[in-house]
């Protein structure tokens, strides 16, 4: 089972220095935990802040062997410039694709990123697969949530269920799917069922790791 952990700073308490500092040490103990990959899904940093997060994470998980591979989400420029494992890229079809983003990486002499999609319809699914998409994160599977101040879980939406989630695993083809939303230790064997690869998530990881 793949197991993907996505990041969100805001679930912790403190200033931004102090949250930086919580989110380096989960990181590491994702790492502990054998985690095969890490989304830094900080969007509302700029630039220069997240090359400077992502050098912190980088100094960690060099120090184990085998790290989680390192993706950070849609900003191909940071990933280039900090030579990241790989960029995590919306189901938006005016944003980056896969090829543009492993063109990029060419440009720069790195070698081939991991380049991960969000794809929420099974349209999405076709069009990742299309696109040789490295990873099709689908959801959300069980419901949809949102912190409120990184504290409170609200629910926002059920889930779209495991037949749908069976259907984007067949029609990804050789493409891993790895199921998203609501994902939880007593859920997490029904997902795998339907013959998703793996898991993605940020709650789940955050409470196991805390």
């Amino acid at each position: 089972m793949l197991r993907y952990a996505i990041s969100d700073r805001s679930r912790f308490s403190g200033d931004e220095e102090s949250r930086q500092c919580a989110l380096v040490a989960q990181v590491e103990r994702l790492a502990v935990a054998g985690v095969d990959l890490i989304q830094l899904r900080e969007r509302d940093l700029p630039a220069s802040t997240l090359v400077n997060l992502v050098r912190r994470l980088q100094a960690t998980l060099r120090t184990y062997h085998p790290a989680p591979r390192l993706l950070i989400h849609s900003r191909a420029d940071v990933a280039i410039a900090t030579r990241a494992e790989g960029v995590h890229l919306s189901s938006s079809p005016d944003g980056l694709t896969p090829a543009q983003v492993r063109t990029l990486y060419a440009a720069a002499a790195l070698p081939e990123p991991i380049v991960s999609l969000s794809c929420h319809t099974l349209a999405e699914v076709a069009r990742a697969r299309s696109l040789a998409a490295s990873y099709i994160l689908f959801g959300p599977v069980f419901e949809k949530v949102v912190a409120n101040n990184g504290i409170v879980d609200t629910k926002v939406c059920e889930g779209t269920g495991l037949d749908l989630l069976r259907a984007a695993s067949l029609a990804a083809g050789p493409i891993p799917v790895l199921a998203l939303g609501g994902i939880t230790d007593s859920n997490a064997a029904a997902a795998l069922t339907t013959g998703a690869a793996g898991i993605a998530a940020i709650r789940l990881f955050l409470q196991q790791t805390r």
